[in-house]
């Protein structure tokens, strides 16, 4: 009899029993649409749903749930208060400071990103993914130096960690270290080939390496895999140019601008001119 009480309702149910077990189940419909819209990327619908689902009942999964519907809605601070409510649940999950390192990285608020990575270090030390997070706090307040340190820490804890050695290599090109860039990019060729990103730092590695033939077929290569990277459409201009290729260096300078019309901006004078 308890069973089909709790399911339908008994006829000695009083009104706050059956007030209870309404708001019980619409709970659970608010949160399972929120999260099934958080999944299919409807996140205003996310937000709505997830925030009625609160005013039910509080629960640390629709927080959880409403920090990532925020953060894809571009809602930024909001998701950081929903965070702030799960670290003060749980102040030694590495997990929620990790999370909000990461929204403050899409805030480019780096010093807000390096002291929490600074508190989750307290937690654990050796977490590859932290101590990335921390590298890339490092680099966005341009502590270049540091930031290669830590992307190196990174890559001796997860020799896996093909973005740190992206990363890394990056700021070692602009550096002019051109022979730490071309490790990382030779690790990257050998680890994802197909990786538009890659290619372009190989290409940009080959460039300082006045390898502008070589650099192109990468280049080309990127675009195959998306004809709208405009980087490459740039980089690849660049080498034709430096091979006296002027027609090829202005066919990519007229798809560069038709794709980005601000990216003159970012053109040498040289290439400019064609």
């Amino acid at each position: 009899m308890g069973f089909f009480k709790s399911l339908f309702g008994g006829a000695n149910e009083s009104p706050e029993e059956k007030k209870e077990r309404e708001a019980a189940r619409n709970f659970d419909v608010l949160k399972t649409n929120g999260l099934q819209a958080l999944r299919t990327g409807h996140a205003d619908y996310a937000i709505n749903s997830l925030t009625q689902a609160l005013q039910l009942k509080d629960d640390l999964e629709v927080h959880d749930y409403l920090s990532q519907a925020y953060a894809q809605a571009g809602q930024y601070q909001q998701a950081i208060e929903q965070l702030n409510i799960l670290a003060e649940a749980q102040p030694d999950n590495i997990h929620i400071l990790a999370a909000m390192a990461k929204i403050a990285y899409m805030m480019e608020d780096y010093n807000a990103m390096g002291a929490t990575c600074e508190k989750a270090m307290l937690i654990d030390k050796d977490n590859a993914e932290v101590m990335f997070l921390y590298a890339r706090a490092a680099r966005g307040r341009n502590d270049l130096v540091n930031a290669v340190a830590m992307y190196t820490k990174t890559l001796m804890l997860n020799a896996d960690f093909a973005t740190a050695n992206l990363e890394r290599g990056e700021i070692l090109l602009g550096m002019g270290d051109i022979e730490g860039a071309a490790e990382d990019a030779d690790h990257l060729m050998e680890v994802a080939p197909d990786a538009e990103d890659a290619l372009l730092l190989k290409g940009q590695v080959l460039m300082a390496q006045q390898q502008p033939a070589e650099a192109i077929s990468h280049f080309d290569r990127a675009i195959a895999i998306n004809p709208y990277c405009t980087a490459a459409y740039k980089e690849r201009g660049a080498a034709r140019l430096a091979l006296g290729d002027k027609e090829g260096a202005e066919s990519d300078m007229r798809q560069l601008l038709e794709l980005d019309p601000d990216a003159m901006k970012g053109i040498t004078g040289g290439f400019a001119a064609g």
